[in-house]
C-alpha cells in the first residue's frame, strides 16, 4: 500500500522553501505528516473576560478584556529610527494601555481606530508605575454580532503552545499546523477498529484536530489517550515481531555436561548461591537449551552477584564444546572480569596448561592495547577452540577475530554499546549464538517493556550473604565548611582500620593541555569548572590526606599504567584511589568502605547508585558521602538527597527517569535517532504499554506479516526507518 501523498509530500510545497527549511533544520519536521506530530506541549487560556478596574491583581497573568479604543498615537524615538504605538482602550470603568512596537504597529494602527470595539488578550505587565498589555493578540467585533456570546468564546479558546525554537516560535508553528491540518483527514488508523471501538479510543483524524485545535479541555484528553495507544501500540507490534521472528532462528542447544566444567565449578564454590541467583540460573538453563537462540536481560542490583550467574551460564556453554565471548565497555572492566573470573575458576582457568585441571579450559582476554605476541596468541587460541571464554573490549568484534564455535555473547552494561557492534560479535557464531545481555542499572518494568521489548528479562534483587549496607550522606561543602573536613577525617579513619577509599571526580584535569581554550572558556562562564583529579589527588596529598598512598586512574592513562594501579589497589598497597567514573562498572575491591564523590550534583541519579555500589563489598559497613556546593533548596540537592534515602536501584532509576526528558531513553541515548515517543511517558504510561503489549503479541500471532492491517504495516515502516530497525534490532 502506498503512502497518501499529501501527508508525505515536502513542506516546501505547502509552507515555501524558507519556512521549511527552518522546520527542517530545526525540529527535523519535513512532511505533513512530521507536523501533524509535532503536537502542543501545553495549551495557554486566554482567561475569563476580565474588568479593567480588576487588573492591578493580575500582574504576570494572561487576560482577555472587552474594551474600546479610546485614543491611538504613534510615537517616534531613536531619532525617528524606532517607532511605538500605544493605544488607549476603555470599558466605561477603567482605562489601560496597549503598546506594539517596530514593524507590529502597522496592522494595529490601521485596524484599532478610535471608537473600534475588541476583544484583547496578552499578559498582564506594568511600565512606568502603569498597567500595560504589550503586544496583545485582539480581535475586532462587528456591530452584528453578540458581543457576549463571542468574548466567551474567543477567551474560552485554548491557545496551543509547540515546542519551537528562536528561528521558529510557537505562534508560526500554529500557522504551519493550519496549513497542514486539512490533510489529517487523509490519515491511515493504525490501530485495529476492534481494538480501537473496545477501548473507546477516537479514531486518528479526530485526534489529530483534537490535539492541535481543541475546542475544550476534555478534547485534549481524549486525543491525548488515543495518541498514547498510538506510540505504545505501533512500538510493541515491531518489538513483537522482533521476538518471533527470534523465535523462528536456529540455534545448537547447549546443555551443560553432567560431571562436566560447571559441576566442578560449582563443587569448589566457598558459598551457596541466593535464591535469585539459582533461579535466574535456571531461567537462563533453560533457555540455552532449546533449538532457538536465547535473548535475556539479566538486570540486577549493584553486587547482586551478575558476574557470577553470567560465568556459569558460560561455563554450561563451554562443557558442551561451545565458546562464550564477554563484551565489557571499558578496558578498565574487561581486565577486572577477566581477573575475577580466574580467580574465582582457579585451576579451571588453566585447561591445556601444566598445573591446569581436566576439566578446565583457557580463558583469554582481548583487549586494543594488548601488544602483538599477546594478542596474536589469543586469536590462536580463539580460533583454535582451545580458548572456551574471552573476555574483551570492541577489539573482540575486529574481523581478524575468528571463533571456533561462538555458543553464547554476554554483552555488560548493555547501554554502552552500540547495536553495530553487538550485532558484529554475534555474527560470529556459524549459527546465531545465545545472547545474555546484563546490566546494573535498575530498569523499571516499563522501560524494561519498550528499550529492551524483544528480550525476555531476569531481575536479581538479592544480594549475596555477607554483603553489608551503604550508609549514604550529603555533605554541603560550601554552607558548612567543616563537614567536608570531617568526611577528610572518616577517609582516614577507614585507612586506619586497615580499610581502603575512593574519590570520585567529575573531571581528569588535563583538558588544558589538550585544549587550553576549553578551561578558561569554563572558568568565564558563571559556573567553575568541576572538580578534576589531578588537582584533588595533589591537594590530598599535601592537605587532608598527607602521608596516605594516594593514586590516580582515568581513562586518558596508558593502559598497562591503569592495570598497574588497579593491581596494587586491589592489593592494598593503595590506600585511597581518586578516579574519574571508569570505576562505576564492575571494579570489585571488598576492602573499599568509604566514598567520597566530589562534585556529586554533577552525576545522575543512577550514576550515583553505580558509583557507591564500589563500597560495601565485603563484610564492613560502606560509607558514601556525596559533596556538593549546591545550595539547599536547589533540584540538585533534592536529588542528591533522594539517593541518600534509599538504596533502592528501581525507585531511583524511577526518579532519574522522572527527571529526565523520555527521548533520551528512547532516542538519542539508545540508538541516535529522534525518539518516537512524543506523547507516550514510559513511568507515567505504565497501564497503556503494558496493555499494548499485550494487543500486539496477540494481533502479530494472529497475523505476523499484517496483511489485513494495511493501515498499522504503514505505521510501522515509518517507525522503522533503517536507523529505529537498527535499534530495535538488539537480538
Amino acid at each position: 500500500m502506498e503512502h497518501v501523498p499529501a501527508l508525505d509530500e515536502d513542506l516546501k510545497k505547502t509552507l515555501g522553501p524558507a519556512t521549511a527549511k527552518v522546520l527542517a533544520e530545526q525540529l527535523g519536521l519535513h512532511t505533513a505528516l512530521d507536523l501533524l506530530h509535532h503536537y502542543p506541549r501545553k495549551y495557554a487560556e486566554r482567561g475569563e473576560l476580565t474588568a479593567l478596574t480588576e487588573l492591578a491583581d493580575q500582574l504576570d497573568e494572561h487576560v482577555t478584556v472587552v474594551a474600546q479604543v479610546a485614543d491611538a498615537r504613534i510615537l517616534t524615538f531613536n531619532g525617528g529610527r524606532g517607532k511605538r504605538l500605544e493605544v488607549t482602550i476603555t470599558d466605561g470603568n477603567g482605562r489601560l494601555q496597549l503598546v506594539f512596537f517596530g514593524a507590529g504597529v502597522h496592522k494595529p494602527h490601521k485596524e484599532l481606530l478610535p471608537g473600534t470595539r475588541a476583544m484583547f488578550a496578552g499578559k498582564v505587565g506594568m511600565f512606568n508605575r502603569k498597567l500595560q498589555l504589550s503586544h496583545p493578540a485582539y480581535e475586532p467585533l462587528g456591530a452584528d454580532a453578540s458581543d457576549q456570546d463571542a468574548a466567551t468564546a474567543f477567551a474560552g479558546r485554548l491557545i496551543p503552545i509547540y515546542p519551537a525554537c528562536a528561528k521558529m516560535e510557537s505562534w508560526k508553528i500554529a500557522k504551519c499546523v493550519d496549513a497542514v491540518l486539512p490533510s489529517a483527514r487523509e490519515t491511515v488508523d493504525p490501530l485495529p477498529p476492534a481494538l480501537r471501538e473496545g477501548r473507546g479510543l477516537v479514531p486518528l483524524t479526530e485526534a489529530l484536530l483534537k490535539i492541535h485545535r481543541p475546542a475544550t479541555k476534555a478534547d485534549v484528553e481524549d486525543a491525548r489517550q488515543r495518541l498514547k495507544w498510538d506510540e505504545a501500540f505501533v512500538l510493541q507490534v515491531a518489538l513483537a515481531r522482533r521476538r518471533r521472528a527470534d523465535s523462528q532462528l536456529p540455534a545448537v542447544p547447549r546443555r551443560p555436561a553432567p560431571g562436566g566444567l560447571l559441576d566442578a565449578f560449582d563443587a569448589k564454590l566457598p558459598f551457596t548461591l541466593t535464591e535469585g541467583q539459582q533461579t535466574v540460573s535456571k531461567e537462563i538453563f533453560d533457555d540455552l537449551a532449546t533449538e532457538h537462540p536465547m535473548h535475556r536481560l539479566l538486570q540486577g542490583e549493584v553486587g547482586s552477584g551478575k558476574t557470577m550467574v553470567a560465568l556459569r551460564a558460560m561455563l554450561a556453554v563451554v562443557d558442551c564444546g561451545g565458546q562464550a565471548a564477554m563484551l565489557a565497555p571499558t578496558e578498565v572492566l574487561a581486565q577486572q572480569h577477566h581477573r575475577s573470573i580466574t580467580e574465582m575458576m582457579g585451576e579451571l582457568a588453566e585447561g591445556g596448561m601444566l598445573g591446569g585441571s581436566d576439566q578446565g579450559t583457557k580463558v583469554v582476554l582481548l583487549t586494543g592495547s594488548m601488544g602483538m605476541p599477546a594478542r596474536r596468541k589469543a586469536l590462536l587460541d580463539l580460533v583454535t577452540g582451545e580458548a572456551g571464554i574471552v573476555i574483551g573490549t570492541h577489539a573482540l568484534i575486529e574481523d581478524k577475530v575468528q571463533f571456533h564455535d561462538l555458543g553464547l555473547v554476554v554483552v555488560d552494561e548493555q547501554h554502552r554499546f552500540g547495536v553495530e557492534q553487538r550485532d558484529a560479535l554475534r555474527s560470529k557464531g556459524k549459527q546465531p549464538p545465545h545472547l545474555l545481555v546484563m546490566t546494573a542499572t535498575p530498569i523499571p518494568r516499563t522501560v524494561a517493556m519498550t528499550v529492551f521489548g524483544d528480550l525476555e528479562t531476569s531481575v536479581l534483587d538479592q544480594l549475596p550473604a555477607g554483603r553489608s549496607p551503604i550508609a549514604t550522606h550529603v555533605v554541603p561543602a560550601k554552607d558548612k565548611p567543616h563537614f567536608l573536613a570531617r568526611a577528610w577525617e572518616r577517609v582516614r579513619e577507614e585507612v586506619g582500620k586497615g580499610h581502603q577509599a575512593y574519590v570520585v571526580c567529575p573531571r581528569i584535569g588535563d583538558e588544558e593541555a589538550a585544549d587550553p581554550k576549553k578551561k578558561s572558556a569554563e572558568a568565564d562562564g558563571d559556573k567553575r569548572p568541576p572538580l578534576a583529579v589531578l588537582e584533588i589527588a595533589d591537594e590530598l596529598r599535601g592537605g587532608a590526606l598527607a602521608g596516605l598512598s594516594v593514586e590516580v586512574l582515568h581513562g586518558r592513562m596508558d593502559p598497562a599504567d591503569k592495570d598497574d594501579v588497579m593491581r596494587r589497589f586491589a592489593a592494598g598497597e593503595v590506600k585511597v584511589l581518586v578516579a574519574t567514573t571508569v570505576i562505576e562498572v564492575g571494579v570489585n575491591v571488598p576492602n573499599s568502605t568509604v566514598m567520597v564523590i566530589m562534585d556529586a550534583d554533577r552525576f545522575g541519579v543512577s550514576q550515583l547508585h553505580q558509583l557507591r555500589g564500589r563500597v560495601g563489598r565485603g563484610s564492613a559497613p560502606g560509607l558514601c558521602l556525596l559533596v556538593s556546593e549546591m545550595h539547599e533548596a536547589s533540584p540538585a540537592r533534592a536529588r542528591l538527597a533522594a539517593v541518600a534515602a534509599t538504596l533502592d536501584g528501581f525507585e531511583l532509576s524511577r526518579i532519574d527517569l522522572e527527571q529526565r526528558r523520555e527521548g533520551d531513553v528512547l532516542g538519542q541515548a539508545q540508538s541516535g535517532v529522534r525518539s518516537s515517543l512524543r506523547m507516550l511517558a514510559v513511568i507515567d504510561d505504565e497501564e497503556v504499554i503494558a496493555q499494548a503489549r499485550e494487543e500486539a503479541t496477540r494481533v502479530v500471532a494472529d497475523d505476523p506479516g499484517l496483511e489485513r492491517l494495511p493501515g498499522l504495516k504503514l505505521a510501522l515502516d515509518a517507525l522503522l526507518d533503517t536507523e529505529r530497525e537498527q535499534y530495535l534490532e538488539k537480538g
